[in-house]
């Protein structure tokens, strides 16, 4: 079993999808939206994989920042232009992705995505708490994932989808019904047609499979170090995709 979590920093705009693997075929089982803590954490202890679509964690340049600015002890810098103030804002992930696609993440540091990962930040200490495997590079029993980036990596519609646009995300639907043909529904189309925190939890999810099968781009060397701090955002390996799956 797999998942997907659209987290939010209101559980009532939290998404949530199961997906299973029956004979090659991937079915989504289950969506829903509010979703609060307990049942992210019995979802993640139930599963095989997670992908949760929020920042796992900070970049480590505005960590050092913070430490030493709150206890006086912060060096000046020779300017604080935007190459250094970015140095802040972004994560390695963050800029790893922007190469890769074009599309910019939102900063955790310098933007109201911070709250989820406040959230998150507390989810992950009581998984933790339990002993799980919940290290932020994805190798244990949860990986980041970014739905507008998966979307791009698989060649399909990726921008214009959320909030009132309805129709966007019906023809969304509709062209990963004809890309994706092994990716069932299952019956939760009108759900994700009505809600995109809903339909990007399924994204989350398929995107959890795709790491869990080694069809996403992990970290290496350097990377790695880095993602065990900041967190890494699985991108879908579209060449392996082509290849095996579609």
């Amino acid at each position: 079993m797999f998942a997907g979590i659209d987290l939010a920093a209101d559980w009532k705009k939290t998404g949530l999808a199961i997906l299973e693997e029956i004979e090659g075929q991937i079915f989504v089982q289950q969506v829903k939206v509010g979703v609060k803590d307990n049942e992210i954490i019995e979802t993640v202890m139930q599963t095989d994989k997670t992908g949760i679509d929020v920042p796992f964690g900070w970049p480590l340049p505005f960590i050092e920042l913070i430490h030493s600015q709150s206890n006086g002890t912060l060096q000046a810098p020779q300017n604080t232009d935007l190459a250094w103030r970015k140095t802040l804002t972004l994560r390695a992930t963050d800029l790893f992705i922007q190469q890769q696609t074009g599309l910019n993440p939102l900063s955790v540091s310098a933007s109201l995505i911070a709250h989820p990962a406040f959230r998150w930040a507390g989810i992950e200490a009581k998984l933790r708490e339990l002993q799980l495997n919940v290290a932020r590079d994805g190798l244990g029993k949860i990986c980041e994932v970014y739905p507008a980036a998966a979307l791009w990596a698989l060649t399909l519609p990726h921008q214009g989808y959320k909030g009132s646009h309805i129709a966007k995300r019906i023809q969304l639907l509709e062209a990963i019904r004809q890309k994706l043909p092994f990716l069932r529904f299952n019956g939760w189309e009108a759900l994700c047609k009505n809600n995109d925190n809903a339909l990007d939890a399924v994204i989350a999810g398929l995107t959890a499979w795709l790491v869990h099968k080694g069809y996403a781009q992990a970290p290496t060397g350097i990377q790695q170090e880095i993602a065990l701090r900041e967190g890494w955002i699985w991108l879908p390996d579209s060449l392996k995709i082509n290849m095996d799956l579609i």
